[in-house]
């Protein structure tokens, strides 16, 4: 394997996951669900359903090749509480680990690449899990803003 080292890379994937479950714990079960009263804004538990989401796609398929079924649009309707939020961020964590058991950094990778037309194509695993931690980093600062946001900070 060439590149950042498997436990590296989980560190940097269950930082921001067990940040943005921290944040979610600041709400508790009866404002978790709540969105921002601003346009197109999510709530915390449809941001971070959304972050399991990309972590399935892009570690799930694109990695390790599984055939996987996402509702992206669903995921930004996501309701629950927190203990359910904890559930499927343990129970995606747990699927990511096992995605990333044969993971070679500078390999291809084994699944469909999933990019828009004209964006970089993922040449590498390394390439996509890097993508899979830019996104769950700019979504923990959604997490942050919006949980100002519901507690009217």
């Amino acid at each position: 394997m060439s590149g950042v080292d498997v436990e590296t890379l989980r560190w940097y994937v269950d930082t921001p996951l067990r940040l943005m479950l921290h944040r979610a714990r600041l709400l508790g079960d009866e404002l978790v669900s709540v969105a921002p009263d601003l346009p197109g804004a999510n709530s915390v538990f449809a941001i971070v359903t959304h972050c399991c989401g990309v972590m399935e796609r892009w570690g799930g398929e694109t990695i390790a090749g599984r055939q996987i079924r996402r509702d992206r649009a669903a995921e930004f309707n996501a309701m629950g509480t927190i203990d359910q939020l904890e559930a499927l961020v343990a129970a995606q964590r747990r699927r990511w680990v096992d995605d990333l058991a044969d993971y070679d950094a500078g390999a291809a990778p084994r699944g469909p690449d999933g990019w828009e037309e004209g964006d970089p194509e993922p040449t590498t695993q390394g390439f996509v899990v890097l993508h899979v931690i830019e996104e769950l980093y700019q979504h923990l600062g959604h997490v942050d803003l919006t949980v100002d946001l519901v507690l009217g900070r």
